[in-house]
């Protein structure tokens, strides 16, 4: 049996004082596509370098296909794309996808990575002289460069174009299909729940939830939005299936676990529904009460 592309075992990480991890456990398996999410300071950053082998935990263990992240083997069959990246200086767009991957015994045919990164036609441009959406785009290409079995992505569409952005979420479902590993970190939960078979939330540096999108929302008890506009004297609304009424400059938002018996009574009571909108559960108000809970 292969060992898996990310293993980590009861791993803390400690700076002075400060936890950043405690006790986290994570095995992400072939073909797996996994978002890491959580707030500002949960602790991401700190559990990807470990993943990486930028850095060391203070305790437990950390492996990547059986070996310490840091082995060449490992790098050789690795791509990544971290947030806080800069070109480097003086290359060309075609001279740096080339000098990546001469990194890499077996790396991808240049018009397969400049395709999905959306780099055909700035073959000649200087790398540094970039807009932000074109350097995201090239660290995209680096991070593929190699074809590599484990991808970590760390917010890889900020500043990227909707048209960008589709072609990455394209490539990363082929990867999928094809049996490589993906990781991301992503503040854009409709990214997370287009992309990930699993979701890992952390919070404090703990793992709060491992599984998939749906039992996600299904724990948390997520609720749908009904919102539409009526006038204050012409709204009734005790005794709904609802869980929480908002009214805002004649705005009335309802939060409730069955929408569609809601609109209905509301109907059946004759209440206005001018700009009747209903907004199904979401990601972001699943993990925002999953963190809250579990304060």
């Amino acid at each position: 049996m292969s060992s898996p592309p990310i293993d980590l075992v009861g791993v803390s990480k400690r700076f002075g004082a400060i936890a950043a991890l405690s006790d986290l456990t994570i095995r992400i398996e072939d073909g797996e596509t996994v978002a890491l999410l959580g707030a500002n300071g949960a602790g991401k950053t700190t559990a990807i370098s470990l993943m990486v082998g930028l850095r060391r935990p203070t305790t437990g263990q950390v492996r990547s296909f059986g070996v310490a992240p840091a082995d060449i083997q490992v790098r050789r069959r690795r791509g990544v794309m971290l947030q806080d990246c800069e070109p480097i200086d003086h290359l060309l767009v075609s001279e740096a996808i080339a000098l990546f991957r001469s990194y890499y015994p077996r790396p991808l045919p240049t018009p397969d990575i400049t395709r999905p990164a959306g780099l055909d036609g700035l073959a000649r441009r200087r790398a540094d002289g970039l807009s932000h959406g074109q350097r995201q785009r090239l660290f995209f290409a680096q991070a593929i460069a190699g074809d590599p079995a484990l991808l970590f992505l760390d917010e890889p569409t900020a500043g990227m174009d909707v048209e960008s952005r589709a072609a990455l979420h394209e490539h990363l479902r082929s990867r999928a299909t094809a049996g490589r590993t993906v990781l991301l970190t992503t503040h854009d939960l409709s990214e997370a729940n287009a992309l990930a078979g699993r979701i890992v939330v952390l919070r404090q540096g703990r793992a709060v939830f491992d599984g998939p999108p749906a039992l996600l929302l299904e724990r948390v008890g997520s609720h749908a939005r009904v919102r539409f506009r009526a006038p204050q004297t012409a709204i009734s609304l005790e005794r709904l299936p609802t869980v929480k009424v908002e009214t805002d400059q004649g705005v009335v938002t309802i939060h409730t676990n069955d929408p569609g018996a809601v609109v209905a009574e509301l109907a059946r009571r004759g209440v206005p529904l001018n700009g009747l909108e209903i907004e199904a559960p979401s990601l972001e108000d699943a993990c925002l009460r999953l963190v809250s809970e579990q304060r």
